[in-house]
């Protein structure tokens, strides 16, 4: 084999490998939601269990019916509202009403918050009224839902439409388990206005199916939000293309090796599976979140300074599933208040471990290539043992700022790097620029040898150095 052609295999191995990385990061993509600025708003949940949700109506609307000053914000609009609190949540009860079978289904409001919109000089512009929708018992009397929620009901919803021209209002469903509907923020279900003021409402996509793809939407959306999880990954992709041997030595397969950190990934998804799933379920009680999130992330520091004295080498797989256990029960919070049957927890439990195995072999794949065509440089133990040592003291103020509650401003630093798309962008640059050095010191003959490397193997180990 020529000495080009040792490079047009790299080449072409790559390219398909950053094919793969793209799709991958194109998955992790999900655009933002917005609100009219002065469109009120009924966001409903319905389970199996029960049905909550809440109104939200803007601010300046609420100065111009009620005659409210409403200056302050954060903790002083709060402040401001709270004394109309009453007021205002009679009248979004006058101007909301959901029925099912000719019954009208009581609404009791539970609490007040703010959403925050738009630029920071009007970054309150919308009042939160939540509420919970009762049943009814035998008597007459409400109740909450004893698993009959229904699937078809009928909504009136007319805020502001009699007191000022032009108002309309819309209605979004924000959970439905049962038709995987989660957390959504931004597809509008129906609208109201003055014409139109009652609508029914059919749920009747409802699948273990949908609630699985949703789930595992959020389980990816989980690793894009999560800087811990990714630097998890991270320290375990660092050493995944060195072997260790009384020092660490540079691995000779590219799908070997890649191979070997997907299965340490794999290990800590079944880990933390296993947490996440009896925590999420109630069969394993949770300790407090601040006890746990520390643990994490000293678990991630440990992790980073075992890639400088390894404590099980090559047998990463046990550390990754040792840890995964303690990262499960910080998981688990994202089903926990789930108020749906246990057949339902259990579909969306599969379906989040299914999107953050995803997620993380996205991470992987986005790094591996420039870590593996670097691995033979002089400059990767280094940079090896330079991020081990930068990991773990993130890590260590991580738990610092969980244990004492203050706050250093290390997610500020460290998230903008790991958000998506940035994070897809300096992983095909990180590559690029490893391409370059890898050429560079193999034309300069400086690259670390392999063992048992001699110049009838070479080939053979240029061969390795993508593929098997």
């Amino acid at each position: 084999m020529t000495h080009r052609q040792h490079i047009r295999t790299p080449l072409r191995r790559i390219t398909a490998l950053f094919a793969v990385m793209l799709v991958a990061f194109g998955v992790m993509a999900s655009p933002a939601a917005a609100h009219s600025v002065d469109e009120a708003v009924l966001y409903l949940s319905v389970s199996d269990e029960a049905m909550a949700g809440r109104v939200e109506m803007p601010v300046v609307t609420i100065r111009e019916v009620f005659g409210l000053e409403l200056e302050g914000d954060g903790d002083e609009l709060i402040a401001e509202i709270e004394p109309e609190l009453a007021t205002l949540q009679a009248y979004a009860d006058e101007h909301l009403s959901i029925s099912a079978d000719g019954r009208e289904y009581a609404i009791e409001f539970t609490g007040l918050g703010l959403l925050a919109e738009g630029e920071a000089e009007q970054r309150e512009n919308f009042v939160q009224l939540e509420f919970d929708v009762l049943g009814y018992e035998a008597s007459g009397e409400p109740e909450p839902f004893n698993g009959e929620v229904p699937r078809t009901f009928d909504v009136t919803f007319d805020p502001f439409f009699d007191d000022l021209d032009g108002r309309s209002a819309v209605l979004l469903i924000e959970n439905d388990v049962e038709a995987g509907v989660f957390e959504n923020e931004e597809s509008v279900l129906v609208t109201f206005d003055p014409d139109t003021r009652s609508r029914t409402i059919e749920l009747d996509n409802a699948s273990a199916w949908a609630n699985f793809t949703a789930s595992v939407g959020l389980g990816i959306d989980h690793i894009k939000t999560g800087p811990d999880h990714v630097l998890f990954v991270l320290v375990l992709l660092l050493p995944s293309v060195l072997a260790f041997a009384g020092r660490w030595k540079p691995q000779t397969s590219f799908t070997g090796s890649l191979w070997r950190v997907l299965k340490i990934a794999t290990m800590f998804t079944i880990a933390h599976s296993i947490t996440f799933t009896l925590a999420g379920l109630g069969i394993l009680p949770l300790p407090p979140s601040k006890l746990i999130e520390s643990v994490i992330a000293i678990s991630i520091a440990l992790a980073a300074l075992h890639n400088l004295r390894p404590i099980f080498p090559n047998n990463e797989w046990a550390l990754a599933f040792g840890f995964g256990l303690f990262h499960g029960m910080g998981f688990a919070s994202l089903v926990q208040g789930l108020d749906v049957s246990r057949g339902t927890q259990l579909v969306s439990l599969l379906g989040r471990n299914v999107g953050i195995e995803i997620g993380q072999a996205a991470v992987i794949l986005g790094g591996f290539t420039a870590l593996f065509l670097l691995r033979r440089t002089r400059f990767y133990m280094p940079l090896f043992q330079g991020a081990s040592v930068a990991m773990a003291v993130i890590s260590l103020g991580w738990m610092y700022e969980r244990l004492a509650e203050v706050e250093l401003g290390i997610n500020d630093i460290v998230e903008p790097a790991l958000q998506f798309p940035r994070i897809a962008w300096i992983a095909l640059a990180g590559t690029a620029v490893a391409f370059g050095v890898f050429a560079m010191e193999r034309n300069a003959d400086r690259l670390i040898p392999l063992d048992g490397d001699d110049d009838a193997g070479d080939a053979e180990t240029e061969r390795d150095l993508v593929g098997v």
